[in-house]
């Protein structure tokens, strides 16, 4: 079920892609979803296409 206020919608994805997304997901204590919405974010961040609206603090990563 989706969380209130998201859009869910099915996606096709190569296993193998799925695989690593799980991998990053378990090291950095995520859910495969929340993997896949922090990378789409990331990404249009970097593009300069990230509304402020759906702007979310960013982890701080620990060296």
């Amino acid at each position: 079920m989706a969380s209130p206020g998201k859009k869910s919608f099915p996606l096709r994805i190569d296993p193998v892609l799925w695989a690593e997304i799980e991998r990053l997901a378990a090291r950095e204590l995520r859910s495969a979803n929340a993997q896949v919405e922090f990378m789409l974010r990331e990404g249009l961040e970097r593009r300069g296409h990230l509304p402020a609206r759906a702007a979310a603090p960013r982890k701080k990563e620990t060296p």
